[in-house]
C-alpha cells in the first residue's frame, strides 16, 4: 500500500515538473519574440531604399533620448593610448 502511495506520488510530482518546465519555456520563448526585433531582408531593403523603417511597437524611440546620448558620446574626450603597448 506505502509502495502504491509513493509511485502515485511519484508520478504526480513527475507530472507537474513537466508542466511547470513547458510552462517556463513557453513564457520565454512568448517573451523573447516579444523583445527580439525580427530584421528580414525586406526590412533591409526597406532602409536601403528609403532611409526607414516602419516598425509596429507600443513604445516608440524616444527621439529626444537618443539625441541627447549621441551628443554625451560625441562630447567625451578620447585619451590617446600611450606607447607602452604599441607593436615592435
Amino acid at each position: 500500500m506505502i509502495t502504491l502511495f509513493w509511485l502515485v506520488f511519484g508520478a504526480g510530482l513527475s507530472a507537474l515538473t513537466i508542466a511547470a518546465a513547458v510552462t517556463l519555456r513557453t513564457r520565454r520563448r512568448s517573451r523573447f519574440a516579444r523583445t527580439t526585433p525580427v530584421v528580414d531582408d525586406e526590412v533591409i531593403e526597406q532602409i536601403l531604399t528609403r532611409g526607414e523603417v516602419h516598425v509596429d511597437e507600443d513604445e516608440p524611440l524616444d527621439l529626444d533620448e537618443i539625441r541627447d546620448e549621441e551628443e554625451r558620446f560625441w562630447s567625451e574626450t578620447w585619451e590617446e593610448p600611450s606607447g607602452d603597448w604599441e607593436a615592435p
